[in-house]
């Protein structure tokens, strides 16, 4: 058995449900890696923090900045917190941060949480900032967890992730890609925040109402969706282009928008998959919030081909996935070795990417 890793992986996604904590162990036998998520948690973002994280797009420079210090301070707190309290050491922290800026068409991404206040507030070494090296060599600096498909998930033809948006990755002629399929969990709980509920549980809500069917046709032609791959999306994309959409619909029963919403949702993923090479019995690996609303699941199944599998794992997996990728990825960094694949993000070359921040 070759070196093994032991690695605190943090993640915040476009949802803002809070910040994904997982200890992770990663081992290399012979040509496989291999992984274990000891323990995870997701700590939640209070009120201010929220705010301040969804709002951090209009912020002035200087505002922005003070934010990333700050933020970067909180991230270490909270690392230290979880290895005190579950008495755990680590070799380094991986920290994806949380992302305000993706306008990679501009050559623009930005993740808060500055690595060197992580770093001296937890006092352990820290990895972080993944996304802009990929950036800079005119990739679209997403999707990043396909590296992490590649190397420990090569059994499922397609890994999906419904995070606040979906994506999804696969092997296709001997290559790996990805790409942003579109919304997932986003304006799902845009939609329930003003009923005074963070999310639709097990998408009961959404279950109960019926297709708009305007809405519908409206959603599946934003352009977007015309894109070819790579492509990736954001918030920005969300706040320009979708919630318009949204807002003619307020008058409406809120469970009929949402029923719409994942019907849309599921559509896209359906023809994201149907692309590829369906023919034979392939498995779809979910993971990601989105996973855990059976509803959609289940609505999934019926724009898929029969022939395609869903496979759900254990909610550890769903739920601290892309936490354990990016710490897999600063192992990657670690070693030297390409943890950005150009395939997946369109960029002139792979990358080994990724600020360390040594604790002296």
């Amino acid at each position: 058995m070759e070196q093994s890793y032991s690695v605190l992986g943090l993640m915040s996604g476009t949802s803002l449900d809070g910040l994904d904590i997982a200890h992770c162990e990663f081992w290399r036998h012979k040509t496989k890696w291999n992984f274990k998520i000891n323990k995870g948690v997701t700590i939640a973002y209070d009120t201010v923090l929220q705010e301040q994280l969804k709002n951090a797009i209009h912020l002035s420079e200087e505002e922005h900045q003070h934010l990333h210090l700050t933020y970067g301070k909180w991230l270490g707190a909270q690392a230290k917190e979880f290895l005190d309290n579950e008495k755990l050491t680590v070799d380094f922290i991986a920290s994806h941060g949380h992302t305000s800026h993706h306008r990679p068409s501009e050559g623009l991404t930005f993740q808060l949480g500055d690595g060197a206040e992580l770093t001296k507030t937890a006092q352990i070494s820290c990895i972080n900032d993944f996304r802009t090296l990929d950036v800079s060599k005119n990739g679209q600096g997403a999707p990043l967890v396909p590296i992490g498909d590649a190397l420990l998930f090569s059994d499922y033809d397609f890994c999906l992730n419904l995070g606040g948006i979906s994506n999804i990755s696969l092997e296709h002629n001997n290559k790996r890609i990805a790409f942003d399929i579109g919304l997932a969990n986003m304006p799902l709980n845009y939609l329930v925040v003003p009923l005074g509920l963070s999310y639709d549980k097990d998408g009961k809500l959404a279950e109960s109402g019926k297709l708009i069917e305007p809405l519908f046709n409206s959603l599946n032609k934003l352009p977007y969706y015309q894109k070819k791959h790579p492509k990736s999306t954001g918030i920005e994309w969300f706040k320009s282009d979708v919630i318009p959409l949204l807002e003619n619909y307020k008058t409406n029963k809120v469970e009929n928008v949402l029923h719409t919403i994942v019907q849309h949702n599921n559509y896209q993923i359906a023809n994201a998959i149907k692309q590829f090479d369906t023919s034979r019995p392939t498995r779809l690996l979910i993971t990601g919030g989105g996973a855990l609303n059976a509803f959609a699941i289940k609505n999934l199944k019926t724009h898929l081909p029969n022939t395609v599998e869903i496979v759900l794992p254990d909610k550890t997996l769903i739920d601290f996935k892309e936490a354990m990728v990016f710490a897999f990825m600063g192992v990657l960094r670690q070693q030297g070795a390409i943890n950005i694949l150009a395939s997946v993000t369109g960029a002139d070359s792979d990358s080994c990417a990724g600020k360390i921040h040594t604790f002296k």
